[in-house]
């Protein structure tokens, strides 16, 4: 019986002392990697070397190597002439990243450095957690050109969420990921997934697991608990959020300017002008660290592109926009207010004294016998071109800013920008897309005063109507509620069918609540409380448990930027963040950011319970979502455009060309959540908020001129 005991207890000593050894990885390189980090939060046994030969000489046989870069993408990783009889001999499993060439693989030295490119599986050996054309993104890439044969992975431009959904067809595909006998070899960097912010997540666990296992011979089930992460979002997806998380959302959320340097400063003004070019491409590297924030009266730059390099951080757009200047404004005087810090509204009124000394509005803007008078630009490279929509977000920017700072200092100017829009209004209450100088001279404002046009376009037209009802209330000029409700009929007559949208139908809807929810304040009919329950109702049955709004698409004749056609045309104009409907992605730059605006609006006006749960599930949601990095600091405290909310992660199709996945703006996106987020706490409507507003003073002087017969 003793016996039987010490052959059971020998017999677990020796499969015990087995598995060790298959725990025990060694590595050459850096331990400053995401891998490292992962490996070592799953237990394994890490050794480390500088010298490929050293760790082969003091490995046991069958044990597994990594072989890491430390210096890409500047140097390639040497392998040694005996490295692959000596792994052989010894039966090493290896995983070698980024190499120079060797016996048996040649490169022609040229070392590609890829953009829009993503990772594509072309084999079915990973096993069920990644199938052949699934996505893997990879920013950034520089991969070395290779005619390597049957490859694991390759890199092409290709459309898709998840999944290259056109195949490899009608583009490059380069090797990224070579099997060779059980061991593998990667073409460019894999190992910092983290720094690179690859994503999505699921997908590099997946190819990690395979990776791990298959050189240490394993079938191990991975927690991934340690999965490192440099881009977060603030809270996890059930964790409660409360009334102090949202108001510390708030104050990163306008600090956020000043930490990202945003604010331009005198001191590097031609720096950011070199950048900004003609405004066609107007992207450029991140501030100097170096560089100081400026106070808001040189301006406002409009935020991050989508570009992500190799070491995590992301191009900056040095575009300077009318609009981002007045939303800035109001997130900031909106914060003052909250936080009761006088301190936020000095770079709020150096944002409105900006916006109006600069061309945006001078120029034939500012000629009262211009066509063009009042109206405000919509660059600073594109002093020239009017949007309808861009305006208007300026002026409510302004105005929201004026009501917190309880200022009236520019009620003549945001006139002016209102009945300059106004006149510019055809008979039925639609602008159409955009004005520009040329025609308004040519053509005359009473050109467009007399036009038939009729845009059903909710993103174009629909929150100048808003404004228009809200110019009504507080003079009683009848011809603005007249205008906005024609144009308001017209536009839910046509819906949803002949509504256009841009990157989709659920912008659409988003922007036409704020105009119903005015029209229900001024004129509280039935119908009116019909058509706004009608649009927002919609828009709900796409908000999920988490309070998030899942994008969709309209019909297919109707749609400006519909789904990527082909791989060529990925990420060569604006396009949604979905491939088709039913993809998990909300959209925090054309749907969430206006609708959290416009629900507030809808719930105040009508009261409606529903309204308010939907605006507090949203509020929660945009709470959690919130960047949060203690690595890139220029990103702690922004909203990306785009967010997986199954995945709970920043994932999209990036195929956007100017303003994609990653991508943040100080307007648009930022500035309309802060300041909602600031109404929301204080149980207030922006409606109520300026109710006090005294831009009537002057109204009879103004429109007498700028209407003349027509007043």
């Amino acid at each position: 019986m003793d016996r039987h005991w010490f052959f059971i207890v020998l017999l677990i000593v020796i499969t015990s002392c087995t598995s060790v050894s298959k725990e025990k990885i060694h590595i050459v390189g850096s331990q400053n990697t995401d891998l490292f980090q992962w490996l070592k939060g799953e237990g394994y046994d890490l050794g480390f070397y500088s010298d490929v030969m050293q760790a082969i000489e003091e490995m046991d046989n069958g044990e597994a190597l990594l072989v890491l870069s430390t210096e890409y993408p500047k140097n390639r990783v040497e392998i040694p002439d005996k490295f692959f009889s000596l792994v052989e001999e010894k039966n090493i499993k290896y995983y070698i990243e980024y190499p120079e060439d060797f016996e048996g693989f040649e490169s022609n030295g040229e070392v590609l450095k890829t953009r829009l490119e993503r990772a594509v599986v072309v084999s079915d050996k990973f096993g069920e957690g990644l199938n052949p054309m699934n996505i893997l993104g990879i920013n950034d890439c520089h991969v070395i050109s290779t005619e390597a044969s049957d490859p694991l992975m390759v890199v092409a431009k290709v459309a898709g969420l998840d999944s290259a959904v056109y195949g490899l067809e009608g583009v490059p595909a380069y090797p990224l990921l070579i099997n060779n006998d059980e061991s593998f070899i990667a073409l460019s960097k894999l190992s910092d997934f983290a720094r690179g912010r690859f994503g999505p997540e699921a997908h590099w666990q997946a190819l990690w697991a395979h990776i791990i296992n298959k050189i240490t011979l394993q079938d191990r089930q991975f927690s991934f608990d340690t999965w490192p992460r440099v881009v977060e979002p603030s809270f996890g997806v059930k964790e409660t959020i409360s009334r102090k998380d949202k108001i510390n959302s708030v104050k990163k959320g306008v600090d956020w300017f000043e930490k990202g340097k945003f604010y331009i400063a005198k001191e590097w003004k031609k720096y950011w002008l070199k950048y900004q070019g003609d405004g066609t491409n107007p992207i450029g590297p991140p501030v100097p660290e170096e560089f100081q924030s400026g106070d808001g009266s040189e301006g406002l730059l409009e935020g991050h592109s989508s570009n992500i390099f190799f070491d995590g951080t992301q191009q900056y757009r040095y575009w300077i926009r009318a609009d981002v200047q007045g939303e800035g404004a109001y997130a900031l005087a909106a914060a003052a207010n909250l936080l009761e810090d006088p301190d936020y509204n000095l770079p709020a009124e150096n944002l409105i004294e900006f916006l109006y000394r600069e061309n945006l509005t001078t120029g034939p803007r500012s000629e009262p016998d211009s066509a063009a008078y009042g109206l405000i630009g919509w660059s600073n490279t594109h002093p020239f071109v009017y949007y309808g929509d861009d305006n208007a977000r300026a002026i409510l920017g302004v105005l929201g800013a004026m009501a917190h700072m309880q200022k009236d200092d520019w009620n003549e100017e945001m006139l002016e920008s209102i009945l300059a829009n106004f006149r510019t209004t055809g008979k039925n209450g639609f602008r159409g897309s955009r004005l520009n100088n040329a025609n308004l001279h040519r053509l005359g404002w009473k050109h467009y005063w007399n036009q038939e046009t009729i845009n059903p376009a909710p993103h174009f037209e629909s929150w100048m109507w808003a404004i228009y009802l809200w110019l009504y209330d507080k003079t009683g000029y009848e011809p603005l509620l007249t205008k906005s409700k024609k144009a308001i009929e017209i536009m839910m007559d046509k819906y949803p069918e002949e509504w256009h949208w841009t990157n989709g139908i659920q912008q659409e809807r988003a922007r036409m609540i704020l105009p119903l929810a005015w029209l229900v304040k001024v004129e509280d009919t039935p119908e009116h409380r019909e058509w706004l329950d009608r649009i927002v109702s919609k828009l709900l049955e796409n908000q999920v448990e988490s309070g998030a709004i899942m994008e969709e698409l309209g019909g297919a004749d109707k749609g400006k930027y519909g789904r990527t056609a082909s791989n060529q045309e990925y990420g060569l104009h604006e396009a949604p963040l979905i491939f088709e409907n039913g993809d998990p992605i909300a959209d925090m730059l054309y749907t969430s950011n206006f609708a959290f605006f416009s629900l507030n609006e809808a719930a105040h006006a009508t009261g409606n319970p529903v309204y308010f749960e939907a605006l507090e599930k949203l509020s929660d949601f945009l709470t959690r979502i919130q960047v949060k990095s203690e690595t890139i600091k220029d990103l702690d405290g922004a909203w990306f455009r785009a967010f997986d909310y199954e995945r709970w992660e920043y994932w999209a199709s990036n195929a956007d060309a100017g303003w994609g996945a990653w991508g943040t703006l100080t307007g648009w996106t930022q500035s309309w959540i802060v300041a909602t987020q600031v109404l929301v706490l204080q149980d207030q409507s922006y409606w109520d908020l300026t109710k006090d507003s005294k831009i009537s003073k002057t109204f009879d002087q103004k429109s007498s001129f700028m209407l003349e017969e027509f007043k």
